[in-house]
């Protein structure tokens, strides 16, 4: 069937809790049209039997060079919408296969179980000195932990200078949001010329990161473009460290809330792995996965979506699906979330989950062992939310927090 109702726009109140929308729209209209921030309209999919396969359903393309024209017909025009430079946009979840095959194999190796897994201990140094560093009675957690740990550890791994990395920030926050179209095309501008100065440098001065690694790559005949090495540095740049920084944050909001959980944390350290996937599945650091459109009619749901048409897929929807997870609106520390699609599904499922995870459960292994008694410091109806279709997270997230005594010396 088609529908005909009008499309639902977007929000503030959408940003703060999208689930509440999700709840209502999986039991009225799973597959409806909304309106974004920027204007456009889309098909939402929110249920998780419909979310999966549409996640790796070859009829949703991601081939950016088609986005243009599709957002022109709905008077999208280029006054109206950040501007992205062409060095910025032709990276993988901007591409099908076979580009987007060629550049995944590129860096797939350096995320292999094996790799990440000789980073613990660089991630466990990081996270201990970070701790280290709160010392306040009330911190802002986002400030102090969850941004610069997983941003220390990108930046490492692809060779970004440290008196860098908070301007990277800003501009990636300013990219993933909602806001005035001209500040997102400043921003990407200078994000789009640091990264070719970056490379730059890397081809006149190797080194022994990922991005020096890249660039030789393309030099020895590996058909990537100066364009496609930017664009890959400036996505695993941006997803390298906003899933995280969001994981970390969410996660840990999500636990001062539930006493009861944190408390069954404290008591079972070993859980805390499983801890991180339910912190993923709950409320995770993606709200909707990017874009995709039809290249013919498509049936998702029993909602026949025409050809030509954007399709966004509600990964905080499918997760809190009540027919794919029992109370899925209560956090369970203990919970069996296999096939939860925080990281997405398919081709286009997270290179860097492997290392998101690793730096997960060490950020929470070190909160919870150094600060026992931390606790939100501001009511939690008081948090404010980034106006992002693609990132949930708040804008700020200060917790009192008091350092466990250090083990006294029994000689």
């Amino acid at each position: 069937m088609t529908t005909t109702t009008p499309p639902r726009a977007l929000d503030t109140a959408f940003f703060a809790d999208p689930d509440g929308l999700y709840q209502r729209l999986r039991e009225e209209a799973p597959v409806s049209r909304v309106v974004t921030p920027m204007g456009l309209t889309v098909w939402l999919v929110t249920r998780y039997a419909d979310a999966r396969p549409a996640l790796n359903d070859p009829r949703l393309s991601k081939s950016g060079a088609t986005f243009t024209t599709l957002l022109e017909k709905q008077g999208i025009t280029p006054a109206n919408r950040a501007h992205f430079a062409d060095s910025l946009v032709v990276h993988m979840l901007n591409m099908d296969p076979p580009d987007h095959t060629r550049l995944r194999k590129l860096v797939s190796r350096a995320f292999t179980v094996r790799a990440i897994a000789e980073m613990r201990p660089r991630i466990t140094a990081v996270a201990e000195e970070l701790a280290d560093a709160m010392t306040g009675d009330e911190v802002d957690l986002l400030d102090a932990f969850a941004f610069p740990l997983p941003m220390t550890v990108i930046s490492e791994l692809l060779g970004v200078p440290p008196e860098r990395r908070e301007d990277f920030r800003g501009w990636s926050n300013t990219l993933l949001s909602a806001g005035d179209p001209q500040t997102r095309t400043e921003a990407a501008t200078a994000m789009a010329q640091f990264l070719s100065d970056l490379v730059a440098d890397k081809a006149a001065h190797p080194g022994e990161d990922m991005l020096s690694a890249i660039v030789r790559a393309s030099e020895d005949g590996d058909s990537l473009s100066h364009a496609e090495v930017i664009s890959m540095a400036f996505l695993l740049l941006v997803a390298g460290h906003e899933t995280t920084v969001n994981l970390i944050a969410n996660g840990m909001l999500a636990l001062l809330r539930h006493p009861d959980q944190l408390a069954a944390l404290r008591a079972d350290p070993s859980l805390v792995p499983n801890a991180v996937e339910e912190f993923l599945r709950y409320d995770g650091p993606v709200n909707l996965a990017t874009m995709r459109f039809t290249t013919e009619p498509v049936e998702i749901g029993g909602t026949v979506v025409p050809e030509g048409q954007v399709v966004l897929v509600s990964l905080i929807g499918a997760n809190r699906d009540p027919e794919r997870y029992e109370r899925p609106t209560e956090l369970d520390v203990t919970r069996d979330t296999r096939g939860h699609l925080a990281f997405g599904y398919g081709i286009h499922h997270c290179l860097g989950a492997p290392l998101a995870r690793l730096e997960g459960e060490i950020a929470f292994r070190t909160l919870l062992t150094r600060f026992p008694e931390m606790s939100l410091a501001a009511e939690p109806e008081s948090l404010t939310w980034r106006e992002s279709t693609l990132i949930h997270g708040a804008t700020r997230l200060p917790v009192r927090c008091r350092a466990a005594e250090p083990p006294t010396d029994p000689r």
